[in-house]
C-alpha cells in the first residue's frame, strides 16, 4: 500500500468571530467551534486517502480557553495515523488576540473518518508517515487512542441496545 506524508494532507482555516457566532457568555458557541473542527478535519482525511469520507467518531473536543470577538480562530488538522479504512485527525485551534496578536491553544480535537469507494463501502487509505516532532508524538500515541476508541465503540452499542426509541406520546 501507498504511504502519504502528514504534510500532504495537512490544512488550515481562518475565520473572525463575529457577534451573532457567541453564546450568552460572550463567548464562541462551542457548536460553531465544532462545525469548523468537523469540516477541517473532513478536508484533511479526504486529501490523505483522495476518496469520499465519513465522520465515524469525534474523540475528543477539548476546549481549553475562551474565544473572543476580538479574536480571530485558526483551526490546523492532518491525519495523524491509519487503520486498514480509517484516519484519525488532529485539529488544533488557535486563537489570536487581533489588537495584541497574543495567541494561545484554544482547543484540541481527534476525529476518525472511514474511506468509501464508489458504492459507499470502507476502502483502504494509504499509511502515514509523521516527519515533525509534533506529527511523530501524535503517531506514536495513536495506537492507545484507537484501542480507546475501541472500547468506547462496544461500551456505546451496549448502552444503545438498552435504550428505548419510542417518542414520549407513544
Amino acid at each position: 500500500m501507498e504511504q502519504r506524508f502528514s504534510r500532504e494532507s495537512r490544512c488550515f482555516k481562518t475565520s473572525r468571530i463575529f457577534p451573532t457566532d457567541v453564546n450568552n457568555h460572550n463567548t464562541l458557541f462551542g457548536g460553531k467551534l465544532m462545525s469548523y473542527i468537523d469540516d477541517i478535519a473532513s478536508i484533511a482525511a479526504h486529501k490523505h486517502c483522495r476518496r469520499s469520507v465519513v465522520t465515524a467518531s469525534t474523540d475528543s473536543v477539548d476546549f481549553l480557553s475562551p474565544i473572543h470577538t476580538s479574536d480571530s480562530v485558526c483551526l490546523e488538522s492532518f491525519v495523524t495515523w491509519t487503520g486498514k479504512s480509517s484516519m484519525e485527525v488532529f485539529v488544533k485551534v488557535v486563537t489570536e488576540d487581533l489588537k495584541s496578536g497574543a495567541r494561545k491553544i484554544a482547543a484540541t480535537s481527534f476525529l476518525t473518518f472511514v474511506a468509501l469507494d464508489e458504492n459507499k463501502v470502507p476502502v483502504e487509505v494509504p499509511d502515514v508517515v509523521p516527519e515533525t516532532e509534533e506529527e511523530k508524538k501524535l503517531h506514536e500515541s495513536a495506537p492507545q487512542r484507537a484501542e480507546m476508541r475501541r472500547i468506547r465503540r462496544v461500551e456505546s452499542k451496549k448502552l444503545a441496545s438498552f435504550f428505548t426509541m419510542k417518542y414520549p406520546w407513544e
